[in-house]
């Protein structure tokens, strides 16, 4: 699975900004797409996810702010951020997960964001 993230930038606090992860095959056939995120020195976090059946969830640090949402017919799931804060910097990176008894992650390239005045 090839996944291409786009839409980050520079956006002020309060802003909002929409990531959106082209994959390169069906979304219903991924058990889980993610949203994770990494700011240098840290470790990469997640910051939600959506399975093949629709179902979401967020890290507590984004619940009420970030949506994740999907076009199957675009293949496309997206990560809308509302309310950024200048901590929501980071590099967001697009994930792929294919469970069974053998599990199989793809991560995208990353698109950085920026919140600052």
């Amino acid at each position: 699975v090839q996944l291409v993230e786009s839409g980050g930038g520079l956006v002020q606090p309060g802003g909002s900004l929409r990531l959106s992860c082209l994959a390169s095959r069906s979304i219903f056939s991924i058990d889980v797409m993610g949203w994770y995120r990494q700011v240098p020195g840290k470790e990469r976090e997640s910051v939600g996810s959506i399975s093949s059946r629709g179902s979401t969830n967020y890290a507590d640090s984004v619940k009420g702010r970030f949506t994740i949402s999907r076009d199957g017919a675009k293949n496309t799931v997206y990560l809308q951020m509302n309310s950024l804060k200048p901590e929501d910097t980071a590099v967001y990176y697009c994930n792929a997960q294919i469970l069974g008894n053998s599990r199989f992650t793809y991560w995208g390239q990353g698109t950085q964001v920026t919140v600052s005045s």
